[in-house]
């Protein structure tokens, strides 16, 4: 997959976040965008993702050399961040009952095993309202990760793990990062992407 960028820039108000942004993601490799709290590093990945529309440019996607609409991008990709909702009367297991509905996961894994996964099986059967940030961030990330999509974006993905499951998210990315284009916003936070070899600065673009 290829995520080309067009000359994109976004604004808010009068201000621009970044502009003049051409730019290609590829599968080939692993990618951090980097950027201090602010700098729009969080922005430019929601625009990338065809969640947020750009205020100028334009973007293309890939696969196979052959071009993809919009719609048919959203099947494609992946997306976990600190500020996604979970539906909090959702059990775990109904999470990810939910989420087969919409995207597949990885071939194989069945729904106890992607709960094995988490690390959570004894808080299977309770209501994601009752879970500690940690946990809601450890649902989240195994929601994106395990969906066998060929983009999986993440936005600062160590939110409120502690060490232990910041080594487990970094074993789960590089489980499942084959022929996957990865894109990791990051506030300088290496932890975050140590599979990442291709870094983006969002201040190049100001």
């Amino acid at each position: 997959m290829n995520i080309k960028l067009d000359n994109i820039g976004k604004r808010y108000n009068y201000e621009w976040i970044f502009r003049n942004v051409n730019y290609i993601f590829t599968d080939k490799d692993k990618y951090v965008i980097l950027g201090a709290n602010g700098s729009g590093k969080s922005t430019l990945l929601q625009v990338i993702a065809g969640s947020m529309i750009p205020s100028e440019g334009e973007l293309s996607f890939e696969i196979g050399f052959v071009n993809m609409d919009e719609e048919s991008f959203f099947r494609c990709v992946s997306f976990a961040s600190p500020y996604l909702e979970l539906f909090e009367e959702f059990t775990l297991i109904e999470s990810i009952e939910f989420q087969a509905k919409f995207k597949p996961f990885f071939e194989g894994l069945t729904n106890d095993e992607i709960v094995k996964i988490t690390g959570l099986e004894n808080a299977k059967h309770k209501q994601l309202k009752y879970f500690s940030s940690g946990m809601k961030q450890r649902i989240r990330l195994a929601l994106a990760v395990l969906c066998d999509t060929p983009a999986l974006l993440l936005d600062e993905p160590a939110s409120n793990l502690d060490k232990k499951a910041i080594d487990w998210y970094q074993q789960l990315v590089t489980d499942y990062s084959k022929d996957r284009l990865i894109i990791v916003a990051s506030n300088q936070v290496e932890y975050e992407y140590p599979f990442c070899n291709k870094q983006f600065l969002v201040e190049d673009y100001k």
